[in-house]
This record gives structure tokens, sequence and C-alpha cells, in this order.
């Protein structure tokens, strides 16, 4: 398929996508836990004339605990009321201590993946985009190596090059950020072998999602497969997590696992991570874009 029609298939993808939700959105929500929370919430939006299509909640302590909400809900000329919607909800919110937010389910996230030289998670993102199974704009990939520039530009997809050294780290950030400060929702590190800055995360705060190939938290750091080898561990995994200034020490988002044994050496173990690891992230983005994640304190609730 040629880049117009990999661009045509992505407009005609939105386009698809803004018709039938024009009028959907979700609600996140968290609160300290007590009674007439759920049943607030559902009369201020039937007093709006919303149908809730679903509704999803947790508590971590009916008795004084955390409690964590996910809806959505129809409601008609949505565009055009959902200023008006927010503004009167804060009365709701103020009541119940609620941190909360609103998304417009037609509005798709914009996204920037980073990569360096491995591919495999950057391919299962541009095959689920392709396919339609992840619901974002993909803005830009951005990498520090020119080796993925052919295979990005034949999906129609920006490619910048930013090299980066331990003396040009600084202007690299820079540039990176005048790339996607403001235009992207999400950064995705698909295998982005560079640690960035303290300076470069708060920018994003809970929108920046790294695949570290580890079961988290063992194995932090470089090197985790040669580390699970030398263990000689049974199970090996992956982890998808938020990005925080402690390395590999952001909230989980995804994990999953594969069992091995002693006759796998290092590149057997690094093999099967791979498919593990395109599969966690993938499943991680997915739910950042559907407004699926709560974030509270060093963990996360994930309503799937």
């Amino acid at each position: 398929m040629t880049h117009s029609s990999y661009q045509s298939q992505a407009r005609s993808q939105a386009a698809s996508h803004r018709e039938k939700k024009a009028n959907r959105a979700r609600m996140l929500i968290s609160c300290p836990d007590r009674p007439g929370i759920v049943a607030a919430v559902s009369q201020f939006l039937y007093e709006q004339g919303a149908n809730i299509v679903q509704s999803d909640q947790y508590s971590m302590d009916p008795d004084g605990g955390m409690f964590f909400m996910r809806l959505e809900f129809d409601l008609p000329d949505l565009e055009q009321r959902i200023a008006a919607l927010q503004e009167d909800f804060t009365r709701v919110a103020d009541r119940f201590q609620m941190r909360w937010s609103v998304y417009r389910a037609a509005r798709r996230k914009r996204i920037a993946i980073f990569v360096s030289k491995e591919d495999h998670c950057l391919l299962e993102l541009l095959w689920q985009w392709q396919a339609g199974d992840l619901d974002a704009e993909i803005s830009m990939v951005v990498s520090n190596h020119p080796d993925m520039r052919e295979l990005v530009e034949s999906f129609g997809i920006p490619y910048h090059h930013i090299p980066v050294t331990p003396e040009t780290k600084p202007e690299a950030e820079r540039k990176q950020l005048e790339l996607t400060k403001g235009k992207v929702d999400l950064i995705v590190l698909a295998r982005y072998m560079q640690i960035l800055s303290g300076k470069f995360i708060e920018e994003f705060p809970n929108r920046i999602i790294n695949i570290h190939h580890s079961f988290l938290p063992a194995f932090v750091g470089s090197k985790p497969y040669q580390q699970a080898y030398d263990r000689g561990v049974k199970l090996i995994g992956a982890t998808a997590h938020y990005v925080t200034e402690e390395l590999d020490g952001g909230p989980i988002i995804e994990q999953d696992v594969q069992r091995v044994s002693h006759r796998e050496n290092v590149s057997d173990l690094k093999r099967i991570g791979r498919h593990i690891e395109r599969i966690v992230l993938a499943r991680a983005v997915k739910w950042h874009i559907e407004d699926r994640i709560l974030v509270h304190k060093n963990k996360t609730v994930v309503f799937v």
C-alpha cells in the first residue's frame, strides 16, 4: 500500500470514528469512598439528559479507602455541551472531594512513538493502528537512529531522526520537546534505549509509557535477560509502566509472562521476550487511549 493509501485509510477511519462516537464521553473519578457517590454521579448525568452505556467501579476499602469509577455515556450535542457539563459537575465533585476528568470519545489521542534500533514493539503498534484496533493518531516517530525511516514513512507517518550522545542529550531533548510539547497527548517508548531527564518527564506526567523487558520489579535496568539467565529463572516477562524519574519504578499498567527452562540461552530469552513485549506494550497503549487507567500514588487501577 502506498503512502497516500495509508493516509487515506487513516482519514477514513478517523471520520468513521468521529461519526460513531460524536456524542460519547468518558468520565474518570477517584475520591475517598463513602455512600452516595454512584447515586450522585448517576443522578447528575440523568438530569443532564445523558444515557450511561458502561460503568465500572472499584473500592480499595469501603470503610475509608479510595473509590475509583469509569463511566461511558452518550449526551446529545455533546461537543456544544461538554464545557457546561464540566462546569456543572464541579458541584458534585467538590462534595465528594473528587479528582475527575471527562474525555470526548470522538477525539483521537495523538501519539509520538520513540524508538531506537529494535522494531518489534513499533511494528506491533503500527499494525494495530493500520487495522483500526489502535484508535489513535500516530503523529510522529522519533528515533536516535535513522534505521527505521523507510519503514515508518511507508505508513505515511513523519519520522524525526534526533541523534543522542551524552554530550548532545540536552539539545536532543530540547528538539524532542519542540516536536511534542502541546502537539501530542502520549509518548510511547517502544524500546527507546535512552533515559529521559526529569525535566522532560515533568512535561508529560503519567503520559509517557515505557516497555521494560523484564517482569518488574525484578531485574531493573540494563540487560534484564542476561540477569534473568544468570539467575536461572523459570518465567520471563515484560512490564509496561508510566515513566517517572525513578528508573523503571513508575506505576505499572500491564505485565505478562512465559515459562522457560534451563534449555534456553540468553538469545532464546530475548526472542521469546520480544513477543511478550510487543503484546504488553500494545495493551497498555490501547487502555490509555481508551481512558481506562486511573493512577493512585504509584499504582494503577485499570478497567478492562
